[in-house]
């Protein structure tokens, strides 16, 4: 049992920070998708206002 115990404690903190780096990822992700988004958005309202 002592065993199991101090191999989990052990390899506990590379766990947590292979899910920090996995957040990170997808937040990273995410945000460059919005950015692109955003980009369509204004092209598409200044394109709505040229044919004004």
């Amino acid at each position: 049992m002592d065993l199991l115990m101090s191999t989990f404690l052990m390899f506990f903190p590379i766990i947590i920070v292979a899910f920090l780096i996995r957040w990170v990822r997808l937040i990273k992700i995410n945000s460059d998708k919005q950015v692109e988004q955003n980009k369509r958005i204004i092209s598409l309202l200044e394109k709505a206002e040229k044919e004004k």
